[in-house]
């Protein structure tokens, strides 16, 4: 595919943009540089290759849920600038 003037000013429509001449000649170049990288991958033979959704092996890192001692809550709201018995009170923050 070859990017030209006609598809840089589609663009520019699209994103609202105005570009000069020299961002436009850029632009067409930078545009069919990927083109040209997309389209060697897309020729790459992947016969025998086995599909992945991730590069990378990924495990489960998380942990089981277990039930731990916490802090004392009396403690923890006796510093508190306004609470309730069970919990700190804070300025509403949404309308």
């Amino acid at each position: 595919m070859k990017i030209d003037d006609k598809q840089i000013s589609y663009l520019e429509d699209l994103a609202h943009l105005s570009l000069s001449g020299g961002e436009r000649t850029r632009f067409i170049d930078d545009l069919q540089n990927i083109l040209d990288g997309v389209s060697q991958i897309i020729g790459l033979n992947t016969d025998g290759v086995k599909e992945c959704t991730c590069p990378i092996d990924s495990v489960n890192v998380f942990r089981n849920d277990e039930k731990k001692p916490s802090l004392d809550r009396e403690l923890i709201l006796k510093n508190a600038p306004a609470r309730n018995e069970e919990y700190f009170i804070t300025p509403k923050t949404i309308e």
